[in-house]
């Protein structure tokens, strides 16, 4: 399939489509993202269809934990407070909203025709994984990301620009995971602030707030 209209990156400044550097890479050779490359041979540079969808998956990791919330539900006493995860200002301060338009093919791996395909491609790599069989939900699972990072390397092979799925924060956000050498046309990048509306649906949505 083709990009259809604007995509986003939010990066750090001042290039937010700038690739992250060999040298960060860890042990094996991937910078632990969901598409890496395993061979460590193109890096990936991920997108979204939609503003909103890059601050969701970026503030992600300021979420607070489930289990905490459980154990604070359990103890005893008026239900008056529920904690929230902080976002620093400097978070904000530091990056810069990217836009581009994306040029070649892109692989819709939760499709039924590429379901189809890797399942017999991988095959001979699902034990391993611990995985039975392959379906939509193993694709969309957040670990184990060998799992997610072979498809890549098997899409790149086949000579596709990237793929494109949906976030796991909500299948109604579209993002793109692109392979180098990239093909975007970039324009110029969107300043942010903590009141764009898009980054305050993404707080609200997480249940964050900004630290004072």
């Amino acid at each position: 399939m083709k990009v259809s209209g604007v995509i986003y990156r939010l990066g750090r400044k001042p290039d937010p489509w700038s690739a992250p550097d060999w040298a960060l890479a860890g042990a094996d050779g991937t910078f632990g993202n969901r598409f890496d490359d395993p061979d460590a041979l193109y890096r990936v540079l991920y997108a979204s269809s939609q503003r909103v969808g890059c601050f969701l998956e970026t503030l992600g990791r300021f979420r607070v934990d489930l289990k905490l919330l459980a154990e604070l539900a359990e103890i005893e006493g008026e239900d008056d407070y529920c904690p929230l995860g902080e976002v620093p200002l400097e978070w904000v301060e530091r990056r810069v909203m990217g836009v581009a338009t994306a040029r070649g093919e892109y692989a819709d791996i939760c499709s039924s025709e590429w379901i189809s395909r890797l399942r017999i491609v991988l095959a001979g790599h699902l034990g391993k994984f611990g995985l039975d069989d392959l379906d939509a939900s193993a694709l969309q699972m957040t670990a184990p990301r060998d799992v997610t990072q072979l498809v890549s390397r098997i899409v790149f092979s086949n000579g596709l620009a990237g793929i494109y799925y949906r976030s796991k924060y909500g299948h109604d956000v579209e993002n793109w995971a692109l392979f180098e050498p990239f093909q975007i046309n970039v324009q110029d990048p969107e300043t942010i602030r903590p009141d764009d509306p898009d980054l305050q649906r993404a707080l609200q949505l997480h249940g964050l707030k900004f630290k004072k």
